[in-house]
């Protein structure tokens, strides 16, 4: 059984999804496939890992970054997993391109390549928003492409984290806008 709360950021209001392992979801309301592994089934209801997961959302957006981790249960399949772990391990601060997460998955995997866009795909997938920062990601070419929230958003979260945006830019078409 999942259950949902609700969470009032300052860019824009939030929809929090877990279950008895851990958070399943953290959606901006309205992004692009909002809710995607909701279940149907669910119940609002204020359960403790919300309570946690609001004293983190609440400091990153205060502008530091949080000193302790949530429980997380990543729905999905084992490639958009691991696209994911490499994700959460993206430090406060710094991005990393779509093609740097196809390299490691190759290296990680023992196969000469992976493909950038099926990482695209998984990252795009991304249910957790954020704690796993997909806004992190960005293309090769400093292009802000590809989240799922706007880009819009994607520009503030790396903001607020200080992120050096100097060498990035605003694609004139893309998944983003």
């Amino acid at each position: 059984m999942q259950y949902i709360s609700h969470y009032s950021s300052p860019i824009g209001d939030i929809l929090l999804a877990a279950d008895n392992i851990g958070l399943t979801g953290l959606w901006f309301e309205g992004q692009k496939y909002f809710a995607l592994y909701l279940d149907k089934e669910h119940e609002e209801k204020e359960i403790p890992i919300f309570e946690k997961v609001k004293d983190w959302l609440d400091i990153y957006f205060s502008g530091k970054e949080p000193d302790f981790s949530v429980p997380l249960h990543f729905i999905g399949t084992e490639f958009q997993k691991e696209v994911w772990k490499i994700l959460y391990s993206v430090p406060y601060g710094h991005t990393i391109t779509y093609g740097e997460i196809a390299k490691r998955l190759a290296e990680k995997r023992g196969v000469l390549r992976m493909s950038a866009q099926a990482v695209g795909g998984a990252v795009g997938r991304n249910e957790i928003s954020i704690i796993v920062p997909c806004h992190r990601v960005v293309g090769t070419n400093g292009s802000l492409t590809g989240y799922a929230g706007g880009i819009d958003k994607k520009i503030k979260l790396l903001t607020l984290e200080k992120a050096d945006m100097k060498q990035f830019f605003i694609p004139k078409k893309g998944t983003a806008l």
